[in-house]
């Protein structure tokens, strides 16, 4: 029982992820398909828009590593839930950040 119970926390991680990730480029591709991924006047505001989901992973890997310092948590664990939730907050600045400027205009 303690070998599955092992195994499930193992794996745990890896689908949620999975699934943050899965949604995340449905997401966009549907987006894509519709023609309204985000667009900016500038390039750097386009750059900022473009670099917001991978930003928001590196960001969620250095959380994961801090909560792996103060807290136990094992880091193997942390890592790859912190880069998940990044991405999903990426995502949701990308979509915000997309839309800030089509309210102005």
């Amino acid at each position: 029982m303690e070998s599955v119970i092992d195994i499930i926390l193992i794996v745990l991680p890896i689908v949620i992820v999975g699934a943050i990730a899965l949604f995340v480029i449905s997401q966009l591709k549907a987006k894509q398909k519709r023609g309204t991924l985000g667009k900016k006047e500038t390039t750097e505001a386009q750059t900022l828009l473009d670099s917001l989901i991978p930003f928001g992973m590196i960001v969620g890997i250095g959380g994961g590593v801090l909560i792996s310092l103060f807290f136990s948590v094992s880091m193997s664990l942390a890592i790859p839930l912190g880069a998940g939730i990044g991405m999903l907050a990426g995502y949701f600045a990308y979509e915000f950040y997309s839309k800030a400027e089509k309210s102005r205009s």
